[in-house]
């Protein structure tokens, strides 16, 4: 399995700026701006009985749980166990944060994991295991223990503040109070990283595509992701060696697919690679599938030419000095990008595949810096694109 040259957090990194509003600095101009300020979040707070939320789960109706737009990691039944253990001895557990998508229509913002936890475990899903006080419940399942620690069970809770669909912002922009409160949660615990965020924060049938074409054989044999199969329609199955490959266990397989996306309009170029990418998922996220379907069409044919180019091993940087190849993200976009770009003309591509695959290996010598991504400016992003595109052009 290759090794991805990518530090995800590090081609996301805000690009610094010495654009710094004026602030008020009188205490009757900081009075004026707080009194005029038209960013306010509007909330509520709820409690749910374990049971209820065991029940607004299964239903789907009004509370929304996507384990596939947020973190794909899951929580080991020992970690769920330690969650059902603090309930029953009555210990204090962080609230839900839920933001109203539609009237009385909810979706998560924190607290997935917890409720996953808990319906799996009042629907049997899973055994007790590693519990510290509670030491005699090891290897129950709920409808193995008692009707008095059931009982017990059943009678906690959980808090849970709601985000108002009333919140409102200086900007016309329905995700700045999503976004804004989303990265306050996000500043403790296990953080969710930029692609997670994006996922949960920009959800749309834009990003079903993306994680449709994550799944798609082709890409996943190029990132050593294990391949899907039917057993993956199973929202209670895990593929433990899937959970495994750093691309899909941190979404990066999702995010490379949103790059190229991206990347592919020149206009969509400017700033940091993460406002790229959010700029990209926000413009698209009103498109409906019809709309969707041709975009869907060009990246699978795209797909098939650039991995044409490379004889079985796609995107893979020259050994280094240890003889190590590594698959690099930053070239995968680039190829995918200047072959997108150039899409009336795949059949010639496809055709001049091998003299392709010769003038590549030695623009990857000559350009190793420019395609490899070390630096992350809108500057060398177009460079990379160009400089693939020159050796495509030189061979077809």
């Amino acid at each position: 399995m290759a090794d991805i040259d990518v530090d995800l957090d590090e081609l996301e990194e805000e690009l610094e700026t010495d654009d710094t509003p004026a602030v008020p600095v009188t205490d009757q101009e900081i009075d004026d701006a707080f009194q005029n300020i038209s960013f306010r979040v509007i909330y509520q707070t709820n409690s749910f009985l374990l049971p209820q939320l065991r029940d607004l789960i299964e239903e789907g109706e009004v509370i929304n749980v996507r384990p596939e737009y947020q973190r794909r990691s899951r929580w080991t039944n020992k970690k769920k166990s330690q969650l059902i253990e603090s309930l029953l001895l009555n210990v204090p557990i962080p609230s839900l944060f839920f933001y109203e998508s539609d009237l009385a229509r909810y979706e998560v913002m924190d607290g997935q994991q917890r409720m996953n936890a808990i319906a799996d475990f009042l629907a049997g899903n899973y055994a007790l295991t590693g519990m510290e006080k509670l030491p005699f419940l090891n290897r129950k399942k709920y409808k193995e223990l008692t009707p008095r620690v059931k009982r017990s069970l059943d009678r906690a809770s959980l808090s849970a503040v709601v985000l108002l669909q009333e919140s409102k912002a200086d900007e016309d922009d329905p995700f700045v109070i999503r976004r804004y409160v989303f990265e306050k949660l996000n500043t403790g615990g296990e953080k969710l990283n930029a692609q997670e965020l994006r996922n949960s924060l920009y959800r749309s049938d834009f990003n079903k595509l993306i994680v449709k074409m994550a799944k798609q054989r082709d890409f996943c044999n190029i990132f050593g992701i294990p391949e899907y199969t039917e057993l993956d329609d199973d929202p209670n199955y895990v593929n433990s060696k899937r959970e495994k490959n750093q691309m899909y266990k941190t979404m990066a397989d999702c995010q490379a697919i949103l790059r190229v996306f991206a990347l592919k309009d020149d206009d969509n170029i400017s700033g940091s690679m993460k406002v790229i990418l959010d700029r990209c998922m926000k413009n698209n996220i009103g498109l409906t599938p019809e709309e969707l379907e041709p975009m869907q069409v060009q990246f699978l044919n795209v797909l098939k030419t650039s991995t044409s180019f490379f004889n079985g091993q796609a995107f893979l940087l020259p050994p280094n000095e240890k003889g190590k190849q590594r698959v690099s993200l930053a070239f995968f976009d680039a190829v995918m990008v200047a072959v997108w770009r150039r899409y009336e003309y795949l059949d010639q591509m496809q055709a001049a595949s091998v003299q392709i695959r010769q003038k590549m290996a030695k623009t990857l010598i000559e350009n190793l810096e420019a395609l490899t991504g070390k630096a992350n400016t809108a500057a060398s992003v177009k460079e990379r694109i160009i400089v693939v595109g020159a050796t495509i052009d030189e061979a077809i």
